[in-house]
């Protein structure tokens, strides 16, 4: 809990997107090797790649008040569109819950040193 005091550094942040996002397409081309039975999964991995994407361009992520406000800005939308999903009900709810814990680490600062392949 200690990172939580630290300041906000926004080289770490867009790198832990960066590496969220690398980590989101190779699960979704393992997910596709699954079949079926992993679209789910699929899903997941794509629903948390969009919101990565979304947040690592442009400057959102260089202060804790601005990636709040944008990930504030992208739970407001109706409905995310994005390649390669099975069940668009399915993909919204992922979409919806990465924000939230993305939003949960934003406030929190923490966990964004945890630049692990699996989280």
């Amino acid at each position: 809990m200690t990172e939580g005091l630290e300041g906000w550094d926004g080289a770490v942040v867009r790198t832990w997107l960066e590496r969220r996002i690398a980590a989101a397409r190779a699960d979704q081309v393992a997910a596709e090797r699954g079949g079926r039975g992993q679209q789910d999964e699929c899903d997941k991995a794509a629903a948390e790649e969009m919101v990565c994407a979304f947040l690592v361009k442009g400057a959102a992520a260089d202060s804790q008040t601005g990636l709040a406000a944008a990930l504030k800005d992208l739970l407001g939308r109706e409905d995310f569109v994005w390649r390669g999903v099975y069940d668009d009900r399915r993909f919204d709810r992922h979409v919806r819950t990465c924000i939230r814990k993305l939003q949960k680490m934003t406030r929190d600062n923490s966990g964004f040193a945890r630049t692990g392949r699996y989280q």
